[in-house]
């Protein structure tokens, strides 16, 4: 009963840190969306998931699906997590 309520706990942090992660991405495409606090934030939290995977160069045609990929992976997660529960 209590890994259920841990399994619980963790797959809503992912999915508040997925919805981070999108937000993050959104405010890329605004010019100095980062230089305020809620910005600064943001990139506090995200980026030391971000940069690690910032080295495996998703890039493709002027586009960066680094942000894709780890979304993928923490959905992957989350239901690995559930699994658990199995």
């Amino acid at each position: 009963m209590v890994m259920a309520y841990v399994v619980l706990i963790l797959a809503r942090v992912v999915d508040i840190y997925s919805f981070l992660l999108v937000i993050y991405a959104l405010l890329s495409w605004f010019p100095n969306a980062y230089d305020n606090w809620l910005g600064k934030r943001l990139v506090d939290i995200v980026e030391p998931i971000v940069k690690p995977f910032k080295r495996f160069n998703f890039q493709f045609a002027g586009l960066d699906f680094t942000i894709i990929v780890i979304l993928l992976l923490l959905q992957l997660l989350k239901r690995f997590l559930f699994l658990l529960l199995i």
